[in-house]
């Protein structure tokens, strides 16, 4: 295929990366997707497709993402979609996670997410193109959720990272897009995927403590279909002009809009008083005189 494009995407084992992992397949492109261990296993589920190459790395170590990088090159010769999928949910209250378990998310879901786009980058310059395709969370735009205020962040972090790369990128014929799926039927709710604080506190019971009780319920009713948030990146990905903000699923619509009404109106409410911090014109007069 002359317009064949060569994907690279981390966290493919299961979920949302294995589901666009294969719609990529399907779509007669190339890919280059990684897992943390037990490569073989994503080969086998998608039969030793001649168009895929698994690279086992974790995203954390930066050497093993340059060489896993390096190796995609290797195999194909570009990369034209890089697809940052790799991270994981954190459940706790701020008070109750520890020092280790919030810097362990962030080097995942946002240290990690950097690493990869730094060693990706100086490809997609010298081809003067490409597309970068960050995977957020409607929690990146509204903690709806008690408990997941802190994962939430790093999901902020990865919407802030996207609108500055978008402006660096742009002169350089590269696009970047953050997709914020809702809650789609993945193992995001099952305990083998996200990971709880250590520390429980009581006065959390009727917040946090609640959706620890539910959440092993939700897993496997999410509204979302991963198979299609998969063929909507496709689509994205083939887009002239992709979106820099993507909400992916109803709730992530409404929650995104939910809290742009909320921000309108908090700098409504205050606008008069926020206008008013200026240093005063009378007073640089008085102060020249």
């Amino acid at each position: 295929m002359s317009n064949q494009r060569v994907w690279f995407v981390t966290g493919a084992s299961k979920g949302i990366g294995f589901e666009i992992t294969k719609a990529i397949l399907q779509s007669g492109d190339k890919v280059a997707a990684t897992v943390r261990s037990r490569s073989g296993l994503l080969s086998d589920s998608l039969g030793h497709h001649p168009n895929l190459v698994v690279v086992q790395l974790d995203v954390t170590a930066e050497e093993q993402v340059i060489q896993g990088v390096s190796r995609a090159i290797d195999a194909f010769g570009r990369i034209d979609v890089l697809v940052n999928n790799a991270g994981y949910g954190l459940l706790a209250a701020t008070e109750e996670a520890s020092d280790t378990e919030v810097r362990k998310q962030y080097d995942t879901n946002v240290f990690g997410l950097l690493n990869v786009t730094r060693a990706v980058l100086p490809y997609m310059r010298s081809q003067k193109s490409g597309h970068i395709i960050n995977i957020s969370s409607l929690f990146g735009y509204g903690a709806t959720t008690p408990g997941f205020g802190l994962y939430g962040s790093t999901k902020y972090a990865v919407e802030g990272i996207s609108e500055g790369l978008a402006l660096e990128l742009k002169p350089l014929g590269i696009h970047v897009t953050a997709a914020a799926p809702g809650f789609f039927r993945t193992e995001f709710a099952s305990s083998e995927s996200y990971v709880s604080s250590k520390k429980i506190l009581t006065d959390y019971e009727a917040t946090v403590g609640y959706v620890r009780g539910i959440i092993n319920q939700i897993n496997g009713t999410q509204p979302g279909d991963p198979a299609k948030l998969a063929d909507l990146i496709i689509k994205v990905a083939n887009s002239n002009n992709p979106p820099l903000h993507l909400p992916v699923g109803p709730d992530a619509v409404e929650a995104f809009k939910k809290n742009f009404r909320k921000v309108e109106q908090d700098v409504a409410e205050w606008e008069e008083l926020s206008n008013s911090t200026d240093h005063l014109k009378h007073d640089i007069l008085s102060v020249k005189n």
